[in-house]
Formats: C-alpha cells, structure tokens, sequence
C-alpha cells in the first residue's frame, strides 16, 4: 500500500523542488518591493515637487478665429482684425 518506487519518489522530488524554487522565487520578489518602497520613500521630495508641477498647470481658450490657444485670465489680441480679443 505505501510501496516506493522510483516514480513515486521522483514526482515527489520535483513537488519539493516546485515548493522550494517557489518560495524562493516569491521573497525575491517581495524583497524587490520593500526596496522600491524604501528608495520611493527616501525620494519622497521629488514625488511632491511632481504633484506641485501639475498644480501650477493654467487652462488654456482657444481662440476661435486664429485658432492660437492663450492663457483664460490674460488673453491679448493677435496680429488678425477679426481676433475677438
């Protein structure tokens, strides 16, 4: 009933390989995340001058006539005489 033999052994063998080479392969990958959380973390004054750059981004209006966008609070008149600005 519990007989070895050498099929039985050999898949069992590469069971504990699969277990094994897994389990490796999966805290390599986890020590990979803890480093790129560390290195995101010492690097957290480049993250926000990011955040700070799209903030300070300005809706532009195109205008209708010449098809030039401009800035929505500042707009001026193009070299066009039909220039609605």
């Amino acid at each position: 009933m519990f007989g070895f033999s050498l099929a039985k052994l050999l898949v069992l063998a590469a069971i504990v390989g699969a277990v094994w080479y897994g389990f490796k392969y999966y805290t390599r990958i986890e020590a990979k995340r803890a480093a790129e959380r560390l290195k995101a973390e010492r690097q957290g004054g480049r993250r926000t001058a990011k955040r700070e750059s799209v903030e300070d981004a300005e809706t532009m209006v195109q205008c209708p006539v010449c098809k030039v966008y401009q800035p929505a609070g500042d707009t001026a008149p193009c070299d066009r005489a039909d220039c609605p600005y």
